[in-house]
């Protein structure tokens, strides 16, 4: 072969190379969405979602999920069209005691929901017991006088957030949530945001600056569901897992 043909070859290869290492390679790598890799079966992660169905989530004080909670396309939905502040938030079917979970949430435009834990259902509504993680979109067109703490990432209406990591609306943010006994830490996209202690008398004394006072049960449970909320807005998530402590 001559020179000039051992180019043409060359140049002919090059599509086939890129299309090896490119975007359609690299997604073929990527572990599917509402799945396990053996590694984390190994650590003792659970699913929470398979992308499939509802299965191991109902409503609160109720054997099956309300109003607006559908699956589309490997995600939990909220679709407020269908639902609305009021129909209901998800639980778990399961209680946790101590658990790290891991999941990855995306709001819509002047969105807001949460991710609560601990939920006990011997409480009137969800937020007399479970601390909340909160989920909004904290843009100031649409919520202009939020406080530190009931910005995103925070424990809603008691700790702020460290610092501000979080991804434009419509975009996948990660949330990891640790709960240890009394220790609790929020993760936000890989960055520590929040940590704090329950049950200490400081946090005896910081629910009873707030709302939550009215409720003693507030924060106090050693168990519960972990719960999504629905807050009137559409609101996604997806690859939920929980690892029992």
């Amino acid at each position: 072969m001559t020179t000039s043909h051992w180019i043409l070859a060359a140049i002919a290869f090059l599509p086939l190379l890129a299309g090896s290492c490119g975007p359609a390679g690299e997604a073929a790598s990527e572990p599917a969405h509402n799945t396990l890799s053996d590694e984390e079966i190994a650590q003792g992660w659970e699913l929470l979602f398979d992308g499939k169905d509802l299965s191991k989530w109902r409503g609160f004080r109720s054997e099956e999920p309300p109003a607006g909670w559908t699956v589309s396309e490997g995600t939990i939905r909220f679709d407020a069209d269908h639902g609305g502040e009021g129909a209901g938030d998800l639980v778990t079917r399961e209680q946790f005691s101590d658990f790290e979970l891991q999941l990855e949430w995306k709001i819509s435009p002047g969105g807001n929901s949460g991710v609560f834990f601990r939920v006990g259902e011997q409480s009137e509504q969800e937020f007399h017991s479970g601390p909340e993680v909160q989920i909004i979109d904290g843009s100031p067109e649409h919520y202009p006088d939020l406080e530190d703490t009931q910005r995103v990432g925070a424990n809603y209406g008691l700790h702020p957030a460290s610092k501000d990591v979080v991804k434009p609306v419509g975009e996948w943010n990660h949330l990891r949530l640790v709960v240890n006994g009394a220790h609790v830490e929020h993760w936000l996209n890989g960055e520590k945001i929040v940590e704090y202690e329950l049950w200490t008398d400081e946090w005896k004394e910081m629910v009873a600056r707030t709302k939550f006072a009215a409720w003693p049960e507030y924060g106090m449970n050693e168990t519960g569901h972990i719960c999504l909320q629905d807050h009137g807005a559409p609101v996604w998530f997806r690859n939920l897992k929980v690892r029992r402590l």
